[in-house]
């Protein structure tokens, strides 16, 4: 068994495709009309064959009250790795991202956690090796 698939619940899938392509510098692999919404993914350009992230539609009613909570709490949705998280913070800073967390040591593991501009905070992880 193997991680194929993983989603992220975004207010605009447009805006999230800039987002997740312009700025994190993931690589577009499916986009896919399907009605109103589309099925759209995105891949590591390290690994474009590996995990797919969906930029899935946020429209169920369940998911505004959800996200909502995490934001509030400060709550990243999901975690991302990056080979130096201070390095990856300051490349991101310079583009205008907005953290709410700035890069912090716990043991062995760096982390920050930013905005993706879709509602959702994300966190960014390199662990010291």
């Amino acid at each position: 068994m193997r991680i194929n698939l993983a989603s992220v619940l975004v207010d605009d899938q447009e805006k999230a495709l800039r987002f997740y392509t312009e700025v994190l510098g993931f690589v577009k692999k499916h986009d896919i009309p399907m009605g109103e919404d589309r099925w759209l993914t995105v891949v590591s350009p390290e690994d474009p064959d590996g995990p797919e992230l969906v930029l899935e539609p946020s429209s169920h009613p369940a998911v505004k009250p959800f996200k909502d909570a995490l934001v509030a709490d400060g709550i990243p949705y999901t975690s991302f790795a990056v080979r130096d998280v201070k390095v990856e913070y300051e490349r991101l800073r310079e583009l205008g991202v907005r953290f709410t967390q700035e890069p912090t040591e716990m043991g062995p593991v760096t982390t920050a956690i930013l905005d993706d501009t879709c509602g959702n905070l994300i966190q960014i992880a390199h662990q010291a090796g």
